[in-house]
This record gives structure tokens, C-alpha cells and sequence, in this order.
């Protein structure tokens, strides 16, 4: 009966809703209201300039990489994953996760992407101006390989969209449906949904509904 209201073009109201997912056994996906700050961008540091300026589509590979951290709660503390993304393909190139937020992280998803994408020319890596990416360390490692550094404005996330919308993802589809005791139970949880769900199996409105592995081998 409700599809047939639809049909002829009457609403409904959120109360009906409730009562018609509650009688077929159907919960809503929320949001879990905790923040943990991430970001440090109040430091002396050398700050890129946004060459990225929002153009997020990529006509081929190894162009420009998104990077961002994240955090995820356990019943042991919180672990922090810092991911990098190819645009070109929205594929998650290098991760790395640990119990602390610190340089080495983010240095240990950069060398990831860089061990598996190989050499690489002519590439940005585009992240926030937090101080680990603005770190003498890991700009060193940037100038070792040839690669260009972009930057987000000031608290401007809409500069790293791409970026932020896979952690929405992710937290959507996997670390809000879970208590994870420990932190190495949201690492195994992580590893899994990034190796082999998210790269390989999850499909894209942005890559004409094939998932990033798909559409990098179809290109």
C-alpha cells in the first residue's frame, strides 16, 4: 500500500517511515558523535600552496595522490589510519595505521604507495597542512621521489574532498557497524574492507559503477 501512495505522489512523513522500517525489522546507519582533533595546523612549518584547487578528475594514473588521517575508537585506545588515494582511479594506493598519531604513520602509507605504484613521474601529493605532513622528514621524502607537494587552505576540508569522503565511507559502511575490543581487531577490520572489499569489489558512481581496481585495468 505505501509504494502505491508513492506511485500516485503522496509523501510521508518521517513517523510513517519509522513505522513502516521498524515492521519490516529495517534500522537506520547513524552517526557516532565523537571528534578527536587530528589536524595541527598551528605550527612554523613550511606550507605548500594549493596547486590541487579542487580538480579532482584525473585522466590517468600516479597523477595526483590524496592523503588524510583518520581515527578509529577501540576498547584499547584509539588507532589512527592515514590512507592515500590515486584520483584517476579513487583506488587506495598506501595505508598505514598505529597507535599514535606520529610522522611515521604517515611515512609508512607514502613508502606503501610508492612500493607498489613504482616509479613515478610528473606526480602531486595533495594532503593538509597538518605538522607531519609539513615535517622536515616527510617533505625529504616527497623531494627524494620527484614529487610535488600541494596543500590544503586553513581549515578548508573541501580541498581534500576526496579524501574526506572515503572516511565518511568507511565509517559509514564499516568502523560505525562495529565494536571492535582492540585495536588490533580494527586493524585486521580496516585491512580487510581496504585490500579486499573497497580496491577491489566496491563499485563507483565516479568510475561508471566499477570499483577502482576495475576501472584502473579497463583504462
Amino acid at each position: 500500500m505505501h509504494q502505491e501512495l508513492l506511485d500516485r505522489g503522496f509523501s510521508i512523513c518521517e513517523a510513517t517511515v519509522a513505522k513502516l522500517m521498524q515492521r519490516e525489522g529495517l534500522s537506520a546507519s547513524t552517526h557516532r558523535r565523537f571528534r578527536v582533533r587530528t589536524t595541527d595546523s598551528n605550527h612554523s612549518l613550511p606550507v605548500a600552496e594549493n596547486t590541487v584547487d579542487r580538480e579532482f578528475e584525473r585522466g590517468q594514473a600516479n597523477d595526483v595522490w590524496v592523503s588524510d588521517l583518520t581515527y578509529i575508537p577501540t576498547g584499547s585506545g584509539w588507532l589512527y589510519l592515514v590512507v592515500i588515494i590515486d584520483l584517476y582511479s579513487r583506488k587506495v594506493v598506501g595505508w598505514s595505521m598505529d597507535v599514535e598519531m606520529t610522522t611515521d604513520v604517515f611515512l609508512s602509507a607514502l613508502q606503501m604507495a610508492l612500493g607498489r605504484r613504482g616509479e613515478v613521474t610528473g606526480l602531486t601529493h595533495h594532503s593538509d597542512r597538518g605538522s607531519q605532513y609539513c615535517s622536515h622528514a616527510f617533505q625529504l621524502e616527497l623531494k627524494k621521489n620527484g614529487i610535488d607537494c600541494s596543500m590544503s587552505r586553513k581549515g578548508n576540508c573541501w580541498d581534500n574532498a576526496v579524501a574526506e569522503s572515503f572516511f565518511a565511507t568507511l565509517k559509514k559502511e564499516l568502523v560505525y557497524r562495529c565494536e571492535y575490543v582492540d585495536q588490533e581487531a580494527a586493524r585486521v577490520s580496516v585491512f580487510e574492507y581496504i585490500e579486499v572489499f573497497y580496491n577491489r569489489v566496491r563499485r563507483h558512481s565516479a568510475l561508471n559503477g566499477l570499483s577502482p581496481e576495475q576501472y584502473e585495468h579497463a583504462g
